[in-house]
């Protein structure tokens, strides 16, 4: 454990807040900026001795419980937890696939409106998707929740040429895929939504049974896709996957070439979106 950068890292955070971001009453200027220890102590449930002692780079090593309870006194985001645990040798571990996207994320597939766009937990579950994306692939607001996982719908959807939205390398999707939930199987094998879709497709795909033994582990970060889409035909795109690595998560991105009839296909869904295409 890191003494003296903890106690670095405690005192930075503490003079970043003001009790009225922490919902404690003002008393008149202070001498020095942020919280007083007394009151990050007694946010965080613990004594002021034993937090003066942390900042000072002489306290014992703080358990799991207390850094909890230091991280939301202190107002610290995802990031900031997850140092201020590796600081003292007790590194967060995610029992399942986060499906918070954050905040920066959602702004930027919004400002893309010639990009159709979809975010990816690390089990494929569609967390978050602009207008040109419902329009391109699927209104994934009227699909129920548990039904918007990719992995999911390509090995049990009863309509083979629907089953990865009419998008061409379905078979390369495929092995891919299982390889995929496989090494996030492995990376979150406590969480019971990922272990219950494995065992899912395992009972109800032989597809899937039968690449699960041997997967091939791979990534694809730029490919080319023709989406066949019911109501204007195939349109060919550039499709780029993007990494949230502090989530865990991918922005999958569906693009065209200027000057090509797959632009004007797409602005063309941008304009009429699902009313007219439904």
């Amino acid at each position: 454990m890191d003494k003296r950068e903890l106690g670095r890292f405690l005192r930075l955070h503490r003079e970043l807040l003001t009790p009225a971001t922490v919902g404690l009453p003002a008393d008149g200027p202070r001498r020095t900026p942020g919280l007083r220890r007394e009151e990050v102590a007694q946010l965080a449930h613990i004594s002021t001795q034993y937090y003066t002692r942390l900042e000072q780079a002489r306290g014992p090593h703080p358990s799991r419980r207390v850094l909890v309870a230091l991280g939301r006194a202190l107002r610290l985001n995802d990031v900031e937890r997850a140092h201020l645990h590796t600081l003292c040798d007790e590194p967060i571990k995610p029992t399942g696939p986060s499906a918070d996207v954050p905040d920066r994320i959602l702004d930027l597939i919004e400002r893309m409106p010639d990009t159709a766009a979809i975010v990816l937990d690390a089990k494929y579950d569609v967390l978050a998707w602009n207008p040109l994306a419902a329009a391109l692939l699927d209104d994934f607001s009227a699909t129920p929740r548990r039904e918007r996982n990719l992995i999911r719908r390509y090995f049990l959807h009863p309509d083979d040429p629907r089953r990865h939205y009419g998008i061409s390398g379905g078979i390369d999707f495929g092995a891919f895929a299982v390889g995929h939930l496989r090494a996030a199987a492995a990376r979150y094998p406590d969480d019971r939504a990922t272990q219950d879709l494995v065992r899912e497709l395992l009972r109800h795909s032989p597809e899937f049974a039968a690449r699960w033994p041997s997967p091939a582990i791979s990534g694809h970060q730029h490919l080319v896709k023709t989406v066949d889409h019911p109501q204007l035909g195939p349109i060919t795109l550039n499709c780029d996957i993007l990494a949230v690595p502090e989530r865990d998560q991918e922005v999958v991105l569906f693009t065209a070439e200027a000057g090509t009839p797959a632009q004007e296909a797409l602005r063309l869904l941008s304009v009429i979106g699902l009313q007219q295409l439904g």
